[in-house]
């Protein structure tokens, strides 16, 4: 089966639900249908029997493209492994794409120190999103805005480390090449390229989810873009579902 078969057949799983609020037995169904684990969507820390019991909700889309907790927690470490050399520094966590928020809130979970703020601008999917972080107390700011308005006013305001997380829809970017980081809605090397240039003179880590495979001129396109890089794969899920994270930093080289 192709990569794009794969990720088709997860959106499809529930096409009808797409935008529509799902019980828990059809998150579990998802979560064994497609990874053999009712417990694949878990998310806060929680298993799905257990945040829905306590009212989180998650749209069917949401679902889907959520970053998980035994992903999102490896991502959150790797970050901070770069973020805190040569030692710890206060630091900004944007997400322009937050969804369920659920990966910033594992980034702040491994910078403690850190300050975040993730941007919705799909309402519906925000408005389930303040609810659930709310519903669990927990101390993740997620904004219905669109990330410029947030990037142009932290630069402005700012000298703290800037760490980005740059997860967008992938869309129709999963090819029989690989991810594509310039067919993703909007393109990662859009986004990226829009970060650099509002946070010009500051210092910047991206931190990118990919797949396991990367359209490789996509990839040869983003690397000159950054003084340091590093690309990190999680062994997770069967070969062909797993992802991983691109490292990139401006302004300043880990050491």
């Amino acid at each position: 089966m192709s990569q794009q078969a794969v990720y088709d057949r997860r959106l499809l799983l529930h096409g009808a639900k797409r935008n529509s609020v799902l019980e828990l037995w059809e998150v579990e169904r998802y979560g064994t249908e497609s990874y053999s684990d009712p417990d694949y969507v878990s998310i806060y820390g929680l298993p799905p029997r257990d945040w829905y019991a306590k009212g989180i909700r998650l749209l069917g889309r949401t679902a889907v493209e959520c970053t998980r907790d035994e992903l999102a927690d490896a991502i959150g470490r790797d970050i901070a492994a770069v973020a805190m050399k040569p030692r710890p520094v206060a630091s900004l966590v944007i997400d322009p794409f937050a969804g369920s928020g659920n990966t910033l809130y594992w980034i702040l979970r491994h910078l403690p120190e850190a300050r975040g703020v993730g941007c919705e601008l799909d309402a519906m999917v925000f408005r389930l999103t303040a609810r659930n972080l709310e519903t669990l107390r927990l101390p993740v700011e997620v904004v219905n805005s669109d990330y410029l308005a947030v990037v142009s006013r932290e630069a402005a305001s700012t000298e703290e480390l800037i760490v980005a997380f740059i997860a967008p829809p992938w869309g129709e970017a999963l090819k029989d090449s690989g991810l594509d980081l310039r067919g993703t809605q909007p393109p990662i090397t859009e986004a990226v390229a829009i970060l650099q240039r509002t946070f010009g003179g500051k210092r910047l880590l991206c931190a990118i989810q990919v797949h396991e495979v990367i359209d490789p001129g996509s990839l040869a396109e983003l690397k000159p873009r950054f003084d340091w890089s590093a690309l990190r794969m999680y062994d997770l899920n069967l070969p062909g579902q797993n992802h991983g994270v691109f490292l990139g930093t401006k302004g300043w080289v880990p050491n």
